[in-house]
């Protein structure tokens, strides 16, 4: 077992590779009261097209089936998963991203009884085809409910206006079509393609004993078959720099109209310390313009087109990454102009070098305080784990980000070609 001690954060990973693959991170707080744990697949709602296990040719399955297969795991032929947690006090959930499905739970006592539920029951499928049908109706409620609401339509009406092919303009849950063709045998291939443990990882945090923690998660896999791990192949379409619509409108019986503008990413690091990078130097780009003390913010605000909804986001990835930047307006139109404007700008007015520290302090302070989350932390972790990234280096990585990386960044970042505005406007 391998031991990590991060001593500008005071934090401990003790960390283990075991034979079938799997990743297995350690993180004692003994001053916890609550432990959390989270097991985590490298298989999202873009990965649509792959080679599946033990063959040749690529197969593409219908959407939302990630999401899907979350579902289905807690379903077992004689009980519900959700159950067992809830009979030692544990609360459990999960949740399937655009890159990843990932499985929790947190507990005050219980911790190995309930760890052994959790990793057995993500490591047991039982799919029928009788329950399949069943969660079929169930995951369509899930996604006309989501239909229903503005901001989500909206959300996902952005990022399609950017792409022309990418799987990630597709919700994660699908659509009450795709789901619809799921069958037992679609969610066999996918499960035994991506739930390999080589392809996954489980992040423990809390009150726990490194070592006993270590050895009993060995011992629950060593009584367990794998086939032999193999290089998962996935394929995604060519995809081009400019965005797919400059401006997209979604008419639903909304109250006050919303405006969304995304930008669209082109240039991602595969080089750990650069893609964290590029990441904070988006992140302190939009905060200078778009939060609350932002210079943008407050025109805006003044103006009177926009309210407390107004947000901004921004998401990178493997092959995609994409910033959103809106909310609610009683003029959409000037408000995706006026931010289009703002971010373009950037070129010729940088950010000034008083704020460019002063939002880098904000940042270290948030991401320091933040770590007093056992969720936040385990949840980051893993999401880095998975890019080749170690979590916990990010906060040094910050530190020596200068004032002359964002200026040269800021400088490059944004053309027109990547950007388009997604409207939400009443019917």
């Amino acid at each position: 077992m391998k031991h990590n001690y991060y001593q500008q954060i005071e934090e401990n990973i003790y960390s283990d590779t075991l034979p079938n693959g799997l990743r297995v991170f350690i993180l004692p707080k003994k001053e916890m009261a609550k432990t959390f744990a989270i097991f985590t697949t490298n298989y999202g709602s873009i990965d649509q097209s792959f080679v599946p296990l033990n063959q040749q040719d690529v197969q593409t399955v219908p959407d939302g089936i990630a999401h899907f297969l979350e579902h289905k795991l807690f379903e077992k032929e004689d009980r519900d998963v959700f159950q067992d947690f809830s009979k030692t006090g544990a609360s459990a959930n999960a949740f399937t991203s655009f890159t990843k499905t990932a499985y929790l739970f947190s507990a005050t006592s219980k911790i190995r009884e309930n760890l052994k539920t959790l990793v057995d029951f993500v490591q047991d499928p039982y799919f029928s085809e009788q329950s399949v049908e069943k969660e079929k109706g169930i995951i369509a409620q899930e996604i006309r409910m989501y239909d229903d609401q503005p901001d989500w339509r909206a959300f996902f009406g952005t990022i399609k206006s950017l792409y022309h092919h990418h799987p990630v303009q597709i919700d994660i849950a699908g659509t009450v079509e795709s789901i619809n063709d799921i069958t037992k045998d679609d969610l066999y291939t996918c499960y035994n393609t991506f739930y390999h443990p080589n392809n996954m990882v489980l992040f423990i945090a809390g009150n726990v004993d490194p070592q006993e923690t270590m050895s009993f998660i060995k011992e629950n896999q060593e009584q367990k078959q794998f086939d032999e791990p193999s290089p998962i192949t996935r394929k995604f379409p060519n995809e081009p720099d400019h965005v797919a619509e400059q401006e997209l409108e979604i008419k639903m019986p909304v109250s006050v109209p919303k405006a969304l503008i995304g930008v669209k990413e082109n240039q991602i690091p595969e080089d750990p310390k650069t893609f964290m990078l590029k990441e904070w130097m988006m992140d302190i780009a939009l905060d200078h313009l778009f939060s609350r003390s932002g210079v943008a913010y407050e025109r805006l605000y003044e103006a009177g087109l926009i309210d407390q909804s107004f947000s901004c986001e921004s998401h990178l990835e493997r092959n995609f990454g994409f910033s959103i930047i809106g909310g609610n307006s009683k003029d959409p139109k000037k408000l995706a102009q006026l931010v289009k404007e703002e971010l373009l700008n950037l070129k010729t007015s940088p950010i000034d070098q008083d704020s460019f520290e002063r939002i880098k302090r904000k940042k270290i302070g948030q991401l320091l305080r933040a770590m007093n989350s056992l969720e936040f932390i385990a949840n980051q972790y893993t999401h880095y784990q998975l890019l080749g990234i170690d979590f916990f280096e990010s906060v040094k990585w910050l530190e020596q980000l200068t004032y002359e990386d964002i200026t040269s960044f800021t400088k490059t970042w944004i053309s027109e070609q990547q950007l388009s505005t997604c409207f939400v406007t009443n019917e």
